[in-house]
């Protein structure tokens, strides 16, 4: 049974290989490298109640988490955040996505965010799916922002509206 929820610190090992096989084989991140388990921690000391971290476990195995995040530095921002969500190569296409979705932005209301952004590489259709199936609407597109893989690539920007 899939259970969401908060992440702890003995998640992180799971979670790191989760993003490094993102960093190996994805364009879901512009990170170039594998990152080590200190690293992660350093990242994962970032969340708090104002910007959580949760995770999927099914059968007491981790294979997904999502996490909310500074959208930018400036004071003003204070209302919107960024969204990412990671998933596990052999838990995709079962709902996964979608459970941590529901979860995540419904602590984005409870917190009083007033958006939430999402930034999808280009040709990413899953990505973009899910976040359209959620209500984020296209705003706009970076082109040639990420060189990953040989390629440029380009960033699409997705927003959500929180009615409170």
């Amino acid at each position: 049974m899939l259970h969401i929820r908060e992440a702890v610190l003995n998640d992180l090992p799971a979670m790191l290989e989760i993003y490094n096989e993102a960093v190996r084989t994805l364009t879901a991140t512009f990170d170039l490298e594998e990152q080590t388990l200190e690293e992660r921690t350093l990242w994962f000391e970032k969340f708090n109640e104002r910007y959580p971290l949760i995770v999927a476990e099914l059968n007491g195995e981790v294979v997904g988490y999502s996490s909310l995040s500074k959208f930018r530095e400036k004071p003003a921002y204070s209302q919107s955040t960024e969204l990412s969500i990671y998933i596990s190569s052999k838990h995709r296409g079962y709902g996964i996505g979608s459970a941590l979705m529901k979860e995540i932005l419904r602590r984005a209301k409870k917190l009083g965010y007033h958006t939430v952004i999402a930034g999808i590489t280009a040709g990413n259709e899953e990505s973009i799916k899910l976040h359209e199936k959620f209500g984020f609407e296209y705003m706009g597109r970076f082109k040639e922002v990420g060189y990953k893989f040989g390629e440029w690539q380009d960033v699409l920007n997705y927003q959500y509206m929180i009615t409170q």
